[in-house]
Formats: C-alpha cells, sequence, structure tokens
C-alpha cells in the first residue's frame, strides 16, 4: 500500500480519538499521520524490515495508549496515536502486495518481516500494489472520518494526501521504468547500495 494510504489509516484511527477527547485533536491527528508514515522511512534501507514491527509496535502503542488515559496531555496522547498508527502501518502491509519492483507480477512472497517470529509475512494482495486503484479507493474511505472532525490545516493536509495518492496512482506503472533508467546512471562503485528490487527489476 502507498504511504499516503497509511498515514490516512492513522489518521483515521484518531479521529476517533478525537472525537472521544476532542480537545486532543490537535495532536491526535497529525502524530497519527506521521507516525503512519514513520515505518517507510526504511525504503531504502532494508525496506519493510528495518522499522516495520508488525509485533512489537503493539505492545508499545498499548502502554502509551494506557499512559495516556491515566496521564493525559498532548504528549502522552501523540506519542500513542504515533506508535498505533505505526502498528497499523506494519500490521497492514501484510495485506498488500510484495516487495518486487513490478508487484503487480506478483513474484515476491515478502509483504513485512516478523522480528519476533524471524520470518517474512507473504502477501495477501487484498490491495494487488501500492499504487492500484483499491488503493486510493481505500485512502479516500479512510479520509472520510479525519474529514468529518479536523480543523481547517489537518483538513487540507487529507485532501493534499488524496491528490498525491491518485497522482501516484496515474504513474504507478511508469515508475519501474524510470527507476532502471536512473539506476544505469548510478556509478558502479555504488550500486551495491541500491536497494535489490531496484537493481535486479
Amino acid at each position: 500500500m502507498m504511504a499516503t494510504t497509511h498515514a490516512l489509516a492513522g489518521v483515521a484511527v484518531a479521529a476517533f480519538v478525537a472525537l472521544v477527547a476532542p480537545e486532543q485533536a490537535g495532536v491526535a491527528l497529525p502524530a497519527a499521520f506521521v507516525g503512519g508514515l514513520f515505518p517507510d522511512l526504511d525504503l531504502y534501507a532494508g525496506h519493510r524490515k528495518t522499522l516495520h514491527f508488525p509485533i512489537y509496535y503493539w505492545p508499545l502503542a498499548l502502554a502509551a495508549g494506557v499512559l495516556a488515559v491515566i496521564a493525559t496531555g498532548p504528549a502522552t496522547v501523540g506519542l500513542a496515536c504515533f506508535l498505533l498508527a505505526a502498528a497499523l502501518h506494519s500490521t497492514m502491509d501484510v495485506l498488500g502486495g510484495g516487495l518486487e519492483l513490478r508487484p503487480w507480477e506478483a513474484t515476491s512472497e515478502r509483504a513485512v518481516y516478523n522480528h519476533f517470529a524471524g520470518r517474512w509475512h507473504r502477501p495477501r494482495r487484498w490491495v494487488r500494489y501500492d499504487g492500484a486503484p483499491e488503493d486510493a479507493l481505500l485512502g479516500l474511505v479512510l479520509a472520510v472520518p479525519a474529514l468529518l472532525v479536523a480543523g481547517t490545516a489537518m483538513r487540507w493536509l487529507v485532501g493534499g494526501t488524496l491528490c498525491l495518492s491518485v497522482g501516484y496512482v496515474l504513474v504507478r506503472r511508469w515508475v519501474p521504468v524510470l527507476t532502471e533508467r536512473l539506476v544505469g546512471f548510478v556509478p558502479a562503485g555504488l550500486v551495491e547500495h541500491v536497494p535489490e528490487r531496484f537493481v535486479d527489476g
């Protein structure tokens, strides 16, 4: 799934926090947005393994949630929403496609790494690949709760994220071609630092 879909999933969950504690909406929604994006910062360094923790994020999110209930404040609520969104992201990747450069070909059996079990989860492909039309549709559905409870700035962020999602869907099939051409310009001594899926195609 697209990073934007994960961000919107986090915001959708935080929207319910905002309903329960509207005074915390200003921190809950942005923190969840960032938390939803956070695992994908490993895109070029062990993607879906380095910062993706489909098991370990959950107890941290639970502990942070309990802390936020006991000592409610911007810091505790923000931390809880961030961790919850990161946990959701890591778990949701199982439902998408694999790690190959052209995921619509469904050749990879690696969706997300489970550090607890020491193995990769296989992709379920409910969303066939990141940037598939259903990926953008899922993002649109996930955006609705936030649009109902968010303030103006957050609505603009959610709207912009949806536009970015649609734009990526429109160009997704050309991304591998561009990637392969760009890799061709990488000096030979640096190719070993390029993610394997970009080199092998």
